[in-house]
């Protein structure tokens, strides 16, 4: 009994709500309006690449290392410091190339690029972190160092090393979490 009437209900569902609405009544008092042409074609040139609207392009934030400190990125971003003895360096040019190929991937995570190119400035990031010639530093957002590389590293090995930091494994959490 239970199995015919819930065949029915679903039968009945899979037919669309009713119709009661009344059919519209003509009355002559009431003028009719005049139909409308409809709009212009549009050009063979619109059809092909329609008009959307152009988002900026996608860009990681990069400073220099004598600009920023280090406290300043505490509990909001996570800094990836790159240092090279030499803007020069292949190695520094390759890491940076690579930072900038897929930005959406680092800009998800919260990462800002700290770029240090002079050994003898000084930067208070030198001063944390004592890289010598090139270095790859992450730290999370506690301001934990998390990662060191002495040699370039791809976006997706950086991405995924960052997914595997415990805060960010709490933010993924917390975003499956609704309100």
């Amino acid at each position: 009994m239970k199995l015919n009437f819930l065949i029915f209900a679903m039968a009945l569902a899979a037919m669309g709500p009713a119709r009661e609405a009344a059919a519209p009544s003509v009355d002559a008092d009431i003028a009719t309006p005049e139909p409308t042409s409809p709009p212009a074609p549009a050009s063979p040139e619109e059809i092909a690449s329609p008009k959307m609207p152009e988002a900026p392009p996608l860009r990681v934030e990069e400073h220099a290392a004598a600009d920023v400190q280090p406290d300043q990125f505490r509990w909001v971003s996570r800094p990836v410091v790159v240092f090279a003895d030499t803007p020069e360096d292949p190695a520094f040019r390759e890491q940076m190339s690579a930072l900038r190929t897929r930005p959406a991937m680092l800009v998800e995570r919260d990462v800002v690029v700290i770029v240090d190119t002079d050994p003898e400035g000084g930067s208070p990031w030198r001063e944390l972190l004592h890289p010598r010639g090139f270095s790859l530093v992450v730290l999370d957002k506690d301001g934990q160092v998390k990662l060191r590389k002495p040699l370039p590293w791809d976006i997706r090995e950086i991405s995924r090393a960052i997914d595997k930091f415990p805060l960010r494994r709490q933010e993924i959490g917390r975003a499956g979490v609704m309100p």
